[in-house]
């Protein structure tokens, strides 16, 4: 069997590679000695829904831990309205909708399903501002499904070796980049 991917880490992905080996290598450290003020900003504006405490309603799950078996994915939800069966993703702020969000509430929705829930509607909410974006469900768009299928599979045959960041914009707004070997500026 293999080792579960962690949902968080779909986005990671999308965004470099290279920046799992960071984060993994870093996570046992207090953030403050690497996360930059947005990463420190985006964990404040996320606690309530880390900590059970976004709401009291009995019908709405926050936090908890899902499992995908099917995709081998693990991770926990933000909000998932049992009553309405739409499953919420917020962000600290949102000025454009990235593949990497879409994948993270994508296995987000398998997850919950698999576990019996019945998942209406997907949201990606931005705090910052109180917007809300509705994503496709991922049974009505085969294109972003298939992309994350591929995606799972990209990340469990990814090896850093030999693998070179060519986007001079991700390396200029990664935290890593200053200890980072595969970015643009080698």
């Amino acid at each position: 069997m293999e080792e579960p991917i962690a949902i968080t880490l779909l986005n990671d992905f999308v965004f470099c590679p290279a920046s799992i080996y960071f984060h993994n290598m870093y996570q046992e450290l207090d953030g403050m000695v690497f996360k930059d003020v947005p990463q420190i900003a985006g964990a404040h504006a996320h606690s309530s829904m880390d900590n059970n405490t976004y709401t009291s309603r009995k019908d709405v799950l926050q936090g908890i831990a899902v499992y995908s078996e099917k995709y081998g994915l693990i991770g926990k939800i933000d909000k998932f309205d049992t009553a309405s069966g739409r499953l919420t993703e917020s962000k600290k702020q949102i000025k454009q909708i990235f593949d990497g969000y879409v994948f993270q509430v994508y296995a987000q929705c398998f997850a919950l399903q698999e576990m019996g829930y019945n998942v209406k509607k997907i949201v990606l909410h931005s705090i910052d501002d109180n917007k809300n974006y509705p994503i496709d469900l991922p049974q009505k768009n085969d294109l972003m499904r298939s992309k994350f299928e591929a995606l799972i599979e990209e990340i469990r045959n990814f090896s850093l070796l030999g693998f070179g960041q060519t986007n001079q914009a991700k390396c200029e707004s990664c935290i890593y980049s200053y200890a980072c070997k595969w970015g643009c500026n080698d």
